[in-house]
Parts: structure tokens; sequence; C-alpha cells
């Protein structure tokens, strides 16, 4: 039996959950804009003793890796990691998009829709017209390489001419506005956000394959390089 903690952070959501063997036995979640540091660790403590177990019952911990927000990205690995550290127990790392195209399949498996006529694409805005985002098929094969991409009226002709696509997450408004015009070949998966509890069932195959991360050297996956603007508080520029 594997008890695993689950942490999402890669975006405006907070979510961690403890699943045991994969599935998903207590979860926590907030929507509230920058308040990762402020919640993480009371949500930890909360699934944990909701699930009836112990921080000393887990056997890992997962991390949603990215893309996403350079900042919660940082909060959500150094929890992760200070929890490995103090636990002496491996860390899971879950590629954040990964996990949303799971939650993609699973919401199209619970609307009762044919998996394998669509291609899933998770979005996570990146700002202006672009995003992170990568194409799969229902078996989470990746029909398209995580990148960050600006979205054009064309940007997905060559997968729309093979499947009908589902997109979901926050830069899926965007595609919303531009692929209007295809909405015979599209789903739209409003209010779908990253969630720890989509991360569950590929943290447990990566822990029966015993697929770790070095919890010294281990950092999230940002794609881009972080730039800080320039501080609008008179004497710091």
């Amino acid at each position: 039996m594997a008890v695993i903690l689950n942490i999402e952070t890669a975006t405006r959501v907070c979510s961690v959950s403890l699943a045991v063997d994969g599935v998903v036995k207590a979860i926590k979640e907030s929507k509230i804009k920058n308040s990762h540091a402020e919640q993480i660790t009371l949500f930890s403590e909360m699934v944990v003793q909701k699930a009836g177990f112990t921080f000393n019952d887990l056997d890992a911990v997962a991390i949603s890796k990215g893309p996403g927000s350079y900042t919660g990205l940082r909060i959500g690995v150094s929890s992760a990691k200070g929890y490995c550290f103090a636990l002496d127990i491996p860390l899971i790392s879950v590629g954040t998009l990964d996990a949303m195209a799971w939650g993609l399949v699973y919401a199209l498996r619970n609307k009762k829709q044919k998996l394998d006529a669509y291609y899933y694409c998770p979005m996570i805005d990146a700002r202006r017209m672009e995003v992170y985002d990568a194409v799969y098929d229902y078996r989470l094969n990746k029909v398209k390489e995580v990148s960050a991409t600006i979205l054009e009226e064309n940007t997905y002709d060559r997968y729309f001419e093979r499947h009908a696509m589902v997109f979901g997450g926050d830069g899926a408004a965007k595609a919303k506005d531009l692929y209007f015009k295809n909405s015979h070949k599209t789903y739209f998966l409003d209010g779908f956000e990253p969630s720890s509890m989509f991360m569950a069932e590929l943290a447990e195959q990566q822990y029966q394959k015993q697929q770790f991360e070095d919890v010294a050297y281990f950092e999230p996956y940002y794609l881009k390089e972080f730039v800080a603007g320039i501080s609008k508080v008179k004497g710091l520029r």
C-alpha cells in the first residue's frame, strides 16, 4: 500500500490530496490567488488527518513540477522537499500538463464521451496570447510536446484534421475565442483547472516504478526563465 501526499501549486489553485494506491482519500483546495504559502502546510495537515493517517505513514510526496507560476512552483517544491527531508521519503514529480490531461480524459469519461475521438489539450495562461500547452491522445501519449505557444487561428489545424479537440485550463478561454468557428470539432471544459486529484494515479505509477527525484537537486520545470519586473516602490529602482 502506497500512501502519497500530492501537492499542486503551479497556478492560482492550491491543492493538496492524500491518495492510497492511486485513489484519493482526502483533498483540500483553494483558488484564492497568492495564498499558497499560508495554506499549503495547513492543507497538508488537514488531508493527512482526514484520511486517517499521520505524516509518518507517508511513503512519498508528489509535486506538480510545472510549467506554471514561478512563485507557486517554488512554494510547492520547497514544501514537498521539506516533507521528504524530514520524513526520509522519496520525492515524485508529475508534469502539470500531464496531470491536467489525465483530468480532461477523466472528465469526458464521466460525461460518457467516446474518449478516442478526441485529442486533449490542457492550457495554462502565460499572459497575452501565449499559453503553456501540450496535446495528448486518450492514453496520455504526447502528440505535441510541452511548449510555450502563441495562439493563432491555425495553431492546431494539424490536430483538428485528425480529431476533435478538448481544451481546458485557465488558458483555454483564449482558444475558445479563436476556435469558435470549429465548434463542431471542439469541446471546452469551462472552469477546468489543475488539481492534486489528477496527480494521484500518475504519482502511484511512478512510485511503483521507483521513478524518484533527487530531493537535494530537483528544480521545478519553469519552461521559461523568470524575469523580475521593475519595482514600482520608491527607492527600489
